[in-house]
């Protein structure tokens, strides 16, 4: 059986553990196993040699002379909790069972599925809230990677504490302390998380998750690609969605002239609270009418994440030199192909009439800017120089998103086009836990 991968903040070696300390650890070891990561007890099955920890339990295997030992009461106390409410054996989690961009179809939820593992450089984390993206039908039907086989976990971001651990990753992080993660397999109640890739935050907030995927996105993109300087002409597409907002704000901080398109004169309104000047409600107002009216010349810089129609009308809409970066084109993503119509074939002539361009963003061929992202991203937020906006549902027909059941509602919410803001489910968990 695999050792245990868990421990808290490390500290200083004591000489050795108090009887009664000890006494509860050995107690704890046959009943702890069986009860929550295992099926056997401990002795039935001698644990690989990769994940071993360094205590004075002789129960338990040592590791090399050079490992930083843990032996303090932290440790016992820790070990103690998993036979409390901490970590049950089993857990729900959402796995891509069939590939297909109807995420009915393609999405099971599993209720009794064990509790992972984490190896020595991972996190355990019990996930209080996981954020719903466009993507995430693009990812259940096998669209980024095409030899892909199911099963396979869905969901890649979300946020949390930390309840297990391994003995490398315990020395820059604790159990208890909340965390944030983009990695897949998110729809889940917990996830193994290596820590080296782990954002620490300072609380469990829904805020915090909407920086992960929808922040960093707006933010690396518009600085990489955009070239944006006092006076451009920034049109954002979706502007009141969940990468929208952040491409309206940022650009309005780079002292751009910022146009939005939008579905519903609610989103107009909060599009205008986040510092939108033109707010357009497509389902009211026709789009290139009134780009044509009003900047006769053009728009410098398009933020597009719809596709179709509304590419087309933003490739028009482009001023010479113009740029237009496409970080998704959600209007296609629910088709067989996962693309929507254009009109490509007058692309490069319009293009060239206007030295114009087109540049795609796709997030993860920019991680070496991530981090830096993240952390100017999250010091906006915490001088409220930044509004995350958080959409969890309380609006929608059957109420609030909470529970991985209701991740399915959530993406057709998203999918009709009525979130504000970025989409975001809780995850409750019994009152009786100790963290």
């Amino acid at each position: 059986m695999r050792a245990a991968a868990a421990a808290a903040a490390a500290a200083a070696p004591a000489p050795a553990l108090a009887a009664p300390a000890a006494a509860a650890i050995v107690r704890s070891r046959v009943s702890l196993w069986p009860r929550c990561w295992g099926s056997a007890p401990l002795l039935q099955q001698p644990p690989p040699p990769r994940r071993q920890i360094c205590h004075a339990d002789p129960w338990l295997p040592t590791a090399p002379a050079t490992a930083r030992p843990i032996v303090d009461m932290s440790y016992a106390r820790h070990f103690l909790d998993f036979q409390g409410s901490s970590i049950a054996k089993f857990m729900q989690k959402l796995v891509v069972t069939q590939l297909s961009p109807n995420f009915r179809e393609a999405i099971t939820l599993l209720r009794d599925s064990p509790v992972p593992l984490p190896g020595d450089g991972d996190l355990l984390v019990r996930n209080r809230f996981v954020g719903v993206n466009a993507s995430d039908i693009n990812f259940s039907a096998g669209r980024y990677n095409t030899s892909v086989k199911v099963p396979f976990d869905a969901g890649f971001e979300g946020i949390g504490e930390v309840v297990a651990l391994g003995l490398t990753a315990s020395a820059k992080y604790t159990i208890g302390q909340a965390v944030a993660y983009v990695t897949p397999g998110s729809f889940a109640e917990y996830t193994v998380v290596p820590a080296k890739i782990a954002i620490p935050v300072p609380s469990v907030k829904p805020e915090y998750l909407t920086l992960l995927i929808s922040g960093t996105t707006a933010y690396i993109s518009l600085k990489e690609l955009g070239e944006l300087s006092e006076g451009k002409k920034v049109l954002v597409t979706a502007a009141a969605g969940g990468t929208g907002q952040f491409a309206v704000q940022l650009a309005k901080k780079a002292k751009c002239h910022v146009i939005g398109t939008c579905s519903s004169t609610e989103k107009s309104v909060f599009l205008k609270s986040i510092g939108c000047d033109l707010p357009i409600n497509y389902k009211s107002e026709n789009v290139g009418a009134v780009l044509k009216r009003e900047y006769p010349e053009g728009v410098d810089v398009v933020y597009e994440s719809v596709g179709g129609e509304m590419f087309d009308l933003a490739v028009n809409a482009l001023a010479i030199k113009g740029r237009l970066i496409i970080i998704g084109f959600i209007s296609g993503y629910q088709t067989p192909t996962g693309l929507s119509p254009i009109k490509a074939g007058t692309l490069p002539s319009k293009l060239l009439k206007k030295s114009a361009s087109v540049k795609g963003f796709f997030l993860n061929h920019y991680f070496s800017e991530y981090q830096k992202a993240m952390d100017h991203l999250l010091k906006m937020y915490e001088s409220q120089e930044l509004v995350c906006e958080v959409d969890l549902g309380d609006l929608s027909p059957e109420g609030k998103f909470t529970g991985l059941e209701s991740v399915f509602r959530a993406v057709d919410y998203m999918y009709m086009g009525k979130n504000t803001g970025k989409i975001v489910v809780e995850l409750p968990h019994s009152v009786n836990s100790k963290l």
